[in-house]
């Protein structure tokens, strides 16, 4: 637990994870050193104790925040690290006219705070050593749209998977710091994991949703991860 923040936050161990792409039929393979990656999503609760606003569609402490960008949860992430003491990992940058009026963000890969996992992170983590889609029977793990009764669900309800991390899959998407594919969708960023509302091939450890860093939905909120420097 890091008890500054109350957040329980798991050690991964080093390994290799292969990620794929079903859209393009292409795999890759990446090394991972060891990092900490949070239990839970992000609760509103924790969201509002560190930004003051409670921005989900769906209100209530123990739920996951959902109806927040990539870019509000960088910003959080950086909120979370000032009130820990700890160096954020993010800058950001007014940019140009011609990105939407989105920011630049840049990434300080020595700082000790709180960031976005990346997806080959967040995937090892899910996965805890398994190869197969998921870690477990779906029901037993998951909230998805056969039997989530089309709503949120407490974070921590389902069962965890043998790392100790809850919701991975199902409940909501789960925002990557990572770049979706930049020749063909520019700035869009990679979510995983699957949502409350998506059917049981979404809720996957290999699957990836892209969507503008802008942009807000009530099915996706994220999960924060430390470096071990």
């Amino acid at each position: 637990m890091d008890t500054v923040t109350d957040i329980r936050m798991i050690s991964v161990p080093a390994g290799r994870v292969t990620l794929s792409d079903r859209r393009t039929q292409r795999s890759w393979t990446v090394a991972l050193t060891p990092y900490r990656i949070a239990a839970s999503v992000v609760t509103q609760d924790l969201y509002a104790r560190v930004t003051g606003e409670r921005p989900a569609t769906a209100q209530g402490g123990r739920l996951p925040v959902e109806s927040v960008s990539w870019l509000d949860a960088v910003r959080f992430c950086n909120a979370l690290s000032a009130q820990a003491g700890l160096t954020p990992v993010y800058r950001l940058e007014a940019a140009a006219e011609d990105t939407e009026g989105t920011e630049s963000v840049g990434r300080d890969t020595a700082a000790d705070g709180y960031r976005l996992p990346t997806e080959a992170e967040w995937e090892h983590a899910c996965r805890a050593g398994t190869t197969g889609a998921r870690y477990g029977e779906l029901d037993d793990i998951a909230w998805h749209r056969g039997n989530s009764r089309e709503r949120l669900h407490e974070v921590g309800s389902r069962e965890p998977n043998a790392w100790g991390l809850y919701d991975t899959l199902g409940n909501v998407w789960e925002w990557c710091w990572d770049v979706y594919d930049a020749e063909v969708y520019g700035s869009y960023r990679v979510l995983r994991g699957g949502g409350w509302f998506d059917e049981h091939w979404s809720c996957r450890a290999s699957v990836r949703r892209r969507s503008h860093p802008t942009f807000r939905i009530d099915d996706t909120g994220f999960r924060v991860a430390r470096s071990v420097l």
